[in-house]
């Protein structure tokens, strides 16, 4: 499969593998006894941008529009958008202008959401932003924005909110085989590889790479952060679906295959709840390591609330995929204080 995906144009942006590692202070934090060990994927560690899960779809999404002979990469998200943040570095990177069509997606005003975190790094990138009202239709806007620009003999590459396209899901399709390598060095296997799900692309890709590998995309359960449970269950499999397309016309999907978990999502995206703020402080506090308020904090949520009610007791070792988002946290200043 990894053969097949490599021929395809891509624009390196990792360098290498992201390490696995223990949780041990975390689950003695926990006192759960029987619960299955802990494990995170660092998805947070890549060097461009901050980091984050987003590079692994810019290295295919950034590679087609360089092979298309294109000179601005246009994509869409909320105001602290992680995806518009990594496309500004990566579109850098690779010497594309970029332009991001950001929407006031979550109601809040204060001055750390509005002008810190991510916001703050999109115009260090050199990113051009057009701010818009949370009901607009932001990719029209981007495919707009791409036909003005082709009156002036440029060429745009535009691309959806979470670069979630079956083309951007093949970095985390990638990413499955390599959580695989790194199992059979480990000498384990995790029974459940957790993930947030906002607009579906790591879910969806992680599927597709384990089912096309001939291994179980069951194991992948992402807890919705952004749409209401049905939607986010649709999303993904429909998702996931074209994803394998992409990578081996001859596998499909069963119903059970696709396992989207709701409880974290609270009174809606971004919206911080009490459970992740407990998260995020636990796992700074007994591991140093930092979760984003938006998506990693409330999947990271769910995991803990499955450890303490038992429902996971006595299953293999579980690996969640930190997906970074760093600067968010210091968007949501007010809320951690």
């Amino acid at each position: 499969m990894l053969d097949q995906l490599v021929r395809r144009p891509r624009f390196l942006l990792l360098e290498g593998r992201t390490p696995i590692q223990r949780l041990i202070r975390l689950e003695q934090s926990l006192g759960c006894h029987g619960c299955p060990p802990i494990y995170v994927k660092r998805d947070d560690l890549m060097g461009v941008g901050g980091g984050g899960n987003k590079l692994r779809k810019l290295e295919f999404l950034i590679g087609e529009a360089l092979d298309q002979g294109c000179d601005t990469f246009i994509t869409t998200g909320a105001r602290q958008s992680n995806h518009a943040r990594l496309s500004a570095a990566a579109a850098a990177r690779a010497g594309l202008s970029c332009e991001l069509v950001l929407t006031d997606t979550v109601a809040r005003y204060d001055e750390a959401y509005l002008r810190n975190g991510n916001v703050l790094l999109d115009d260090l990138f050199g990113a051009t932003v057009l701010r818009r009202p949370g009901d607009v239709d932001a990719f029209a806007i981007a495919e707009e924005r791409a036909v003005l620009l082709s009156a002036e003999g440029r060429r745009a590459y535009v691309v959806g909110s979470g670069g979630s396209s079956p083309l951007g899901c093949l970095g985390y399709a990638v990413c499955a085989e390599e959580i695989m390598a790194q199992e059979a060095e480990l000498g384990l296997r995790f029974s459940r590889i957790i993930v947030p799900n906002g607009s579906s692309g790591t879910h969806a890709g992680l599927a597709a790479g384990l089912k096309a590998a001939g291994d179980e995309p069951s194991r992948v359960e992402s807890f919705t952060v952004l749409a209401p449970i049905e939607k986010a269950r649709a999303v993904t499999n429909e998702l996931a679906r074209r994803a394998l397309g992409v990578i081996d016309r001859a596998s499909t999907f069963v119903a059970s295959d696709i396992v989207v978990t709701d409880g974290q999502l609270g009174d809606g995206y971004g919206v911080p709840t009490e459970a992740m703020l407990e998260a995020v402080r636990l796992v700074a506090r007994s591991e140093g390591l930092l979760l984003d308020p938006v998506y990693g904090g409330k999947a990271f949520a769910g995991l803990i609330a499955a450890i303490r009610n038992g429902s996971w007791r006595s299953e293999g070792p579980v690996l969640f995929v930190m997906t970074g988002g760093l600067p968010g946290l210091f968007a949501y200043e007010p809320a951690l204080r």
